[in-house]
């Protein structure tokens, strides 16, 4: 009962045993994040303008294409694909310090918008690239 409470409470799956440090940090994301809406969601000039911001901000960390370098975490990531892009938002508005990741709250709402819509077009390419190598 209880951990059907607490699913209800947040649309994304529960990790438990073995969770990484990606899904624990999704986890701690407010459950009411989930509910923002990203106004950029699949506009390709968002998308492209996120990409500079990303290449400027976060690749020395992420990598150019999003990989993880250092003790960054893989952006191609399950936990973080298949979260809602409000949680997205809120992990770049807040960070998450005990994981690394600074906050990112002095950068417009927009432009974390726009880096929103920019990572959940990474995902999306890299499945895309994925099934070409499967079709090859």
């Amino acid at each position: 009962m209880l951990l059907s409470l607490l699913y209800m409470a947040r649309p994304w799956p529960l990790l438990f045993a073995g969770e990484s440090r990606v899904e624990k940090a999704v986890q701690a994301v407010p459950a009411s994040a989930a509910d923002l809406v990203n106004p950029y969601e699949s506009g390709m000039e968002a998308a492209m303008a996120g990409k500079k911001l990303y290449l400027r901000h976060c690749s020395r960390c992420h990598g150019r294409e999003g990989q993880g370098i250092r003790d960054a975490v893989d952006l191609h990531s399950p936990a973080l694909q298949n979260s809602p892009p409000g949680v997205l938002f809120w992990l770049l508005k807040n960070g998450n310090l005990k994981g690394g990741m600074p906050a990112w709250s002095r950068l417009p709402d927009p432009q974390l918008w726009e880096v929103v819509t920019y990572l959940k077009q990474l995902g999306k390419s890299r499945d895309s690239s994925q099934e070409l190598a499967v079709e090859k």
